[in-house]
């Protein structure tokens, strides 16, 4: 008999929740930069090709595999696989991407909650465009103060976890969400009038393909699934809490078209300001906190606009964190027959324990010589494995699993229940069993040095 769970309270509900996973800071933190660093256009288009060809299916069958499962995502694979233990491995694969992105992920949101309260304090008043740029490395260097605002905001989602799926989950992603919407529209909107909005159209949507490496190929990839949240077990543990009449394409649909409209939209309103002002596109995780309120500063009311944006990323980045945080709660529950305050307050405990050396990273206090034999500091590096390695490797798995070592009847009635794109089953297996993993498999051996894709395109 399948474990009985909490559902959720409607299908509006459960939409947020998903899309606020999947846009949080990846779409609004995570992709401008990304994007910038990879060249616009060329990466974009790749983005977007991943995104509706790779990434969405790949989340259609992870909503399958929970929602038949009834379990988190360990507990899922092991029972799904008729009690392989070497497939319940993918379950902790996915729980252990989602703590370590979990671990830099609150820090980053840490940060969202310091420039919330500068701007109570109007931080930019009196300051050029360059001094307030600098004031991110100023941030990011004091290690002191990114601690105190990490266990903050893990404070934070405990007391949104605690409140279980229905009560703390949805109902913080029904308010949450459209208010994000309202503000970035509003802002997209004053970013078209900036004279540098033009160039920045051109930069997002007009491919160079020059500009474009191996790396850039996989971030891409990786971007596509780190915006939608695939391989990370998030969305097999929402599909968990999903109901058989739910429409897993449809819904898909919605949340994938979401996603991508708020990672562009992101990157129309914060590129215009860097071509404005004269900044440069490849300026790297602190791409947002440098960059806005520049913009912020330029407009009558900077210190409410300003402030009511960062306590809105705070929100957004808490939709992000909580699914993350809900992946490990769920699994700890189900494996060790833990309560539910106990296994957020544990895993609240060792999320701001493994915060510390992120946290730390800009200030040098801890693991001073990891850029010299890393090339990078331990941040980027933890958030490089994790968005273009691990997410593609799980992502992989999930594919070889639901083609090809499933009892086939599972998916295909899975994939049927309560939809009205029944069509689509065919291509969608294909997809799954051919497209998505050889795609998957090209880009990794492309960024691993085994093939060489420029050489034979003829570039």
């Amino acid at each position: 008999m399948k474990q009985q769970r909490e559902h959720w309270g409607s299908r509006v509900g459960f939409i947020m929740a998903a899309a606020g996973s999947a846009i949080g800071l990846g779409s609004l933190w995570r992709f401008p930069y990304i994007a910038g660093q990879n060249g616009g256009g060329a990466f974009v288009l790749l983005y977007l090709i991943f995104t509706f060809v790779i990434a969405l299916p790949v989340f259609w069958g992870e909503l399958l595999l929970g929602r038949n499962a009834q379990k988190g995502v360990v507990g899922a694979y092991f029972q799904l696989s008729n009690y392989s233990h070497n497939w319940k491995l993918l379950g902790w694969f996915n729980v252990l991407t989602s703590f370590l992105i979990l671990t830099y992920y609150c820090v980053v949101a840490g940060w969202c909650v310091n420039y919330a309260v500068m701007s109570i304090n109007n931080f930019t008043v009196g300051r050029t465009p360059e001094q307030i740029r600098d004031i991110f490395d100023t941030m990011y260097q004091s290690g002191d103060i990114n601690l105190f605002w990490l266990v903050i905001f893990v404070l934070l989602n405990i007391g949104v976890v605690y409140g279980g799926v229905r009560k703390g989950i949805e109902y913080w992603s029904r308010i949450l969400m459209p208010a994000l919407f309202v503000i970035l529209i509003g802002l997209f909107f004053y970013s078209m009038t900036l004279s540098g909005f033009k160039q920045a159209v051109h930069f997002v949507f007009v491919p160079d393909m020059s500009k474009l490496t191996a790396s850039g190929i996989l971030n891409a990839l990786g971007m596509s699934f780190f915006t939608l949240s695939v391989g990370l077990g998030i969305v097999l543990t929402y599909g968990s809490y999903m109901k058989e009449t739910e429409d897993i394409p449809k819904t898909g649909m919605i949340v994938g078209s979401m996603t991508v409209m708020i990672s562009l939209m992101s990157a129309l309103m914060i590129f215009p300001i860097i071509f404005t002002f004269g900044f440069e596109p490849e300026a790297g995780a602190g791409l947002v906190f440098k960059t806005l309120p520049v913009l912020f500063a330029q407009l009558p009311g900077t210190l409410v606009i300003s402030t009511v944006f960062f306590i809105l990323m705070i929100f957004t980045a808490l939709t992000s964190t909580i699914s993350l945080m809900e992946v490990i709660v769920a699994n700890l529950m189900e494996i060790l027959k833990w309560s539910r305050a106990k296994s957020i307050l544990i895993t609240g405990a060792a999320v701001t324990i493994c915060g510390i050396p992120p946290a730390l990273s800009g200030s040098k206090t801890l693991f001073a010589n990891w850029g010299a034999l890393y090339g990078k500091d331990y941040f980027d590096t933890i958030n490089d494995l994790t968005g273009s390695w691990m997410l593609p490797i799980a992502a992989l798995a999930t594919t070889l699993f639901l083609g090809w070592f499933i009892d086939k009847r599972i998916p295909n009635e899975e994939f049927m229940k309560g939809t009205t794109l029944g069509k689509l089953r065919g291509v969608w297996m294909f997809v799954i069993r051919y497209i998505a993993p050889i795609a998957i498999i090209l880009v990794i051996l492309q960024e691993g040095g085994v093939i060489d894709i420029n050489k034979l395109l003829g570039r």
